[in-house]
């Protein structure tokens, strides 16, 4: 950070994220930037995520009362890939038939279609990988900002590597994303934790919270799981609340299921979808933006160390005036940001008096 930065000045136009002049050589923190959509099953707008959210980014004030002054140690975003461009458009375009038929019986055009799309998908995961993998060796906290929930699971893979004593996910989200190849794609953004849990045997603990959109096969999946997938359903979470169990008592129960290295995976679907109207898979319920950064504080204040995070789904309004998805993945991501780095600190959160 330049020392002549005035954080309570306006971004300037061509400051980077949150305004910040920060390069990658200065920034602890390092956000890659993944466009790609391609097995949105619903509505799409997922992979223009990052540049709303950069946009936004520029009217977020820099001192956050929660986490002090996280911007001091440096936020960069990469440059968005073009060859990731030019995969997402050449992917939806390939994925459009197969999906408008649901995935089934697919004639051997669409087969081929399908099988490049897969071939993309593992191109995107080889470019998330290799780009984290480099990071890590740097020292750096990586976040991916996508595209559709797909999109990290390179990241997850080269974690895996760098914290060979395992670690489990906060997953926040919508949906269960349990489903085998769903619509037929390896790597749909509905199978995001179902690879997870099968490729990848260091992640030893899933923890799904603000559930409330599955299917039976994926219910399956979690009870056949021995405890390595424990869910909190929004209903029951919900149910809770009603009959008056305090949020941070029920927070305090999320949090014992935890290792102490936890990867955070936000799914923006997750959140009330007043929040996140234009996300690609909205669904009823959800949790407010309150009480997921009582989740985050929560989580540090278990001295939980969080090793990475991916925030995706973020989908702006077609209407260019309308910023509020953009608006809120912004203010989400410098608290994820926020607590990530406070998690790493010898300064910890004070235990909340009962």
């Amino acid at each position: 950070m330049t020392e002549n930065f005035d954080a309570n000045a306006a971004a300037l136009p061509d400051s980077g994220i949150f305004g910040l002049p920060s390069n990658l050589a200065n920034s602890k923190v390092v956000l890659i930037p993944v466009p790609f959509e391609a097995t949105t099953s619903y509505g799409s707008g997922a992979a223009l995520g990052p540049r709303a959210i950069l946009k936004a980014s520029k009217q977020v004030d820099l001192y956050d009362y929660g986490t002090g002054q996280p911007y001091k140690l440096g936020i960069y975003m990469l440059e968005e890939s073009e060859e990731i461009h030019d995969f997402n458009r050449k992917a939806k375009k390939l994925a459009a038939p197969i999906i408008e038929q649901g995935g089934s019986t697919l004639s051997p055009r669409l087969k081929f279609n399908l099988d490049k799309v897969n071939e993309y998908s593992s191109k995107v995961n080889r470019y998330v990988y290799d780009t984290t993998r480099d990071l890590l060796s740097k020292n750096k906290i990586v976040g991916v900002i996508g595209g559709d929930h797909a999109t990290p699971f390179g990241a997850i893979e080269a974690h895996t590597e760098a914290y060979e004593g395992g670690f489990g996910i906060l997953h926040i989200d919508a949906h269960a994303d349990l489903r085998e190849a769903y619509e037929g794609f390896s790597w749909s953004h509905a199978s995001i934790m179902y690879n997870v849990i099968n490729y990848l045997p260091r992640v030893t603990k899933l923890v799904q919270v603000g559930i409330r959109d599955f299917s039976e096969g994926e219910l399956n999946i979690i009870k056949s799981s021995h405890g390595r997938i424990i869910t909190y359903f929004d209903e029951v979470l919900m149910a809770h609340k009603f009959e008056g169990v305090p949020w941070a008592r029920i927070v305090d129960g999320i949090i014992k299921d935890l290792p102490e290295q936890v990867y955070l995976s936000f799914d923006i679907d997750g959140l009330d979808p007043t929040l996140c109207p234009n996300t690609g898979t909205p669904v009823p319920g959800g949790l407010s933006f309150q009480e997921i950064i009582a989740l985050l504080a929560g989580l540090v204040r278990s001295e939980r160390k969080i090793i990475g995070f991916d925030l995706t789904e973020v989908a702006p309004s077609s209407d260019e005036t309308n910023e509020w998805d953009g608006n809120v993945g912004a203010r989400l991501l410098y608290k994820m940001i926020g607590y990530t780095l406070l998690s790493r600190s010898p300064q910890k959160l004070k235990r909340r008096k009962r």
